[in-house]
């Protein structure tokens, strides 16, 4: 049997390498789709957040003034 030849040798590692980029790009498709899913769920957690934040301050404010403390004087 004779050694493959260079250019079998490159053809393989042309394939392989085909592969692999394939590969990648699916892989990179994935984290895209998983970046943009987490992208939009910060973005929903932040306005319950703001929406809270403001639910807050409003019930802070209808509360009553606070008394002035007594070693004030």
């Amino acid at each position: 049997m004779d050694a493959p030849s260079t250019i079998d040798q490159i053809a393989d590692r042309v394939e392989r390498l085909l592969l692999r980029h394939a590969e990648l790009q699916r892989t990179n498709a994935l984290l895209a789709s998983q970046v943009s899913a987490l992208t939009q769920e910060r973005d929903s957690l932040k306005s319950r957040l703001s929406a809270a934040r403001a639910r807050v301050d409003a019930l802070l404010e209808r509360l009553p003034p606070s008394p002035p403390p007594k070693d004030a004087e």
